[in-house]
């Protein structure tokens, strides 16, 4: 062969090497570049593996509370990730009053009530005691979602139960007034026969600290959403909302509002970041109320209740497709951060059954057989998210992705003796629209009242599709743009739902030996995934270390980098040398 052509070929190959050994550079790749020195904060509370410890709904035992979780599920739970931090469960007074027709079963179901509050206080951990239930005759009707009609009686009940918990047994409880009373479906009346029963409460409470100067947090409303009041109010007129009413209602009571809880479900990460005709999110609006109404501006603003959600009970993405609501985490979490958020709850620990055994909410982490004889249960992929969150450092860094992503995101952490990263790709289906939604509040009412209309002609899936031409729709600039911004990030999500995305991982000044490890959630498990490094490997870098990875859709990867512990045999051979040097006879005692 000509030594030109035998030239020609050789180059050939070694192009299609190098193109075989590295990934080719796409559409959509990221960079992600850390420096080790650079500046960290205290990793805030948001990040914790925090809980509902609800579940079941049905219980075969008798004496265990009806929808709190399966105690072999709270025993796994505190066996990888102990009670020191923050959860929540209902403290159900509709059947707690009526498990006294049998002494013994009352008996047994507040020793288990007891059990969890004594492990969880124990632990260091904080339990938010969600008051529900209005004991028969106490309501307007016969019903546990009645609002109280016996206001001295309800409060009396209701101070007998704080008094035992709190003051004679010193758990650490915070006291949540009801749950969704906004919804009628979890109690029947109306917003003020709410803040009356807030009212009752918070006088009990008031008394009790008066009489025993133990300090007894009370809060709530835990409402359905933050902007919501039982008149199906809106994000338009958010000064509507239970919220507000109750900020105020306190205040002019001298009543306690030590925190502000609601629910936040949705398929949306970044539903905290909603902007308000305030041109701020909700989180920012509610710290104004708080300071224009005399209370604390930092007081503690909590999503007690939150999942990935898409409207249906029972959901594919926290079931068969369980990695979707495992990805979904990750990122609600860094932007509940960014929005100003303090704690968060995610919602729950165990799937709910109806009486006859068939599942009418999929929500948990844990799904088990309501057939079996004795427990048999299994936990889902978003399990080993939390094991990721428990894994992060103790420090974290500021920085962020290039370019800035919609979908995909990092979370980076620091501690003594290691670095942990968390990469993330979630894609949200409902992009578009929950774009458009994001921004509703700040146009302007004739610009609602298009968007309205499109949505009533079913125009609006026709442009986030782009089968309509913006040009052809009447509308003011600004709502053409977050239009032409929803269709964007839909044809986005069109794409990387279905295809992997590359990115460049950098960390430099690392400086030192160390142990890497990889771990990964993706669709390849879903059910009872086993948490353990998928890659392991020694990594020397003087300079800096840098990997390309392939995220797939609705995956989280986890990168742990620990310092490498000193050679056992360098210290052997030292030993060695010293003992050389200086030898010792055998008749030496």
């Amino acid at each position: 062969m000509h030594p030109a052509k035998i030239k020609i070929l050789i180059f050939i190959l070694l192009s299609c090497l190098l193109l075989w050994e590295v990934p080719s550079a796409q559409e959509g790749d990221l960079e992600f570049i850390l420096d080790a020195n650079s500046k960290t904060i205290p990793l805030p509370r948001i990040f914790r593996p925090n809980i509902d410890l609800s579940g079941r709904g049905v219980y075969l035992q008798s004496g265990w509370p009806k929808d709190l979780a399966a105690p072999e599920v709270l025993d796994i739970w505190q066996q990888d990730f102990g009670f020191n931090g923050i959860y929540r469960l209902q403290y159900n007074l509709w059947e707690i009053h009526e498990a006294a027709k049998t002494k013994e079963q009352q008996g047994a179901l507040l020793s288990n009530y007891d059990a969890i509050f004594k492990r969880i206080t124990d632990s260091g951990g904080v339990i938010i005691v969600d008051i529900f239930g209005m004991p028969a005759g106490l309501g307007k009707v016969l019903d546990k979602i009645s609002a109280p009609r016996n206001l001295k009686g309800f409060k009396e009940y209701v101070k007998g139960a704080i008094r035992a918990l709190s003051c004679e047994k010193r758990y650490n409880i915070w006291y949540e007034a009801w749950n969704a009373p906004d919804r009628e479906d979890f109690f029947l009346g109306r917003k003020q026969e709410y803040l009356n029963l807030y009212r009752t409460i918070a006088e009990a409470v008031q008394e009790l600290r008066a009489e025993t100067k133990v300090h007894i947090p009370l809060g709530g409303p835990g409402s359905s959403s933050w902007f919501q009041s039982g008149d199906l109010n809106t994000i338009i007129t958010p000064e509507k909302s239970l919220i507000y009413s109750l900020i105020k209602f306190c205040s002019r009571y001298r009543l306690p509002l030590d925190f502000i809880t609601w629910h936040g479900y949705s398929s949306d990460p970044q539903i905290e970041k909603e902007i308000t005709r305030y041109k701020k999110n909700g989180i920012a609006l509610i710290r104004e109320w708080l300071s224009y109404f005399h209370f604390e501006r930092n007081t503690p603003l909590i999503v007690d209740e939150w999942d990935c959600d898409d409207g249906i009970n029972v959901s594919p993405g926290r079931q068969e497709k369980a990695h979707i609501a495992a990805s979904f985490i990750p990122a609600r979490l860094k932007n509940m951060h960014e929005a100003g958020l303090d704690y968060q709850l995610y919602f729950c620990l165990e799937d709910f059954h109806d009486q006859k055994g068939a599942i009418a909410k999929n929500s948990g982490i844990f799904s088990f057989d309501h057939e079996a004889s004795k427990y048999k249960g299994n936990p889902r992929v978003i399990y080993n998210t939390f094991q990721m969150l428990n894994r992060l450092g103790s420090d974290l860094f500021a920085g962020a992705l290039k370019p800035e992503d919609e979908f995909a995101g990092v979370i980076s952490t620091k501690a003594q003796d290691y670095f942990a990263v968390i990469v993330y790709n979630y894609i949200d289906p409902n992009a578009g629209k929950n774009y458009i939604f994001r921004n509703i509040a700040g146009l302007s009412g004739g610009s609602r009242n298009i968007l309205l209309r499109l949505i009533k002609l079913n125009r609006l899936e026709k442009i986030l599709s782009g089968e309509t031409d913006l040009a052809r729709v009447h509308a003011d600039k600004k709502l053409k743009a977050i239009l032409k911004k929803a269709h964007e990030l839909n044809l986005q999500a069109r794409k990387f739902m279905v295809n992997p995305r590359n990115i460049k991982i950098v960390i430099r000044n690392l400086k030192e030996k160390y142990l890497y490890q990889r771990y990964k959630i993706d669709s390849s498990c879903v059910l009872d995934c086993k948490f353990f490094p998928l890659e392991e490997k020694e990594i020397d870098t003087p300079e800096s270390y840098q990997e390309i990875l392939a995220l797939n859709p609705y995956s989280v990867n986890m990168i742990i980098l620990k310092k490498k512990p000193p050679e056992p045999q360098v210290i052997a051979a030292a030993e060695e040398e010293k003992s050389a040097a200086h030898p010792v006879s055998n008749t030496t005692n």
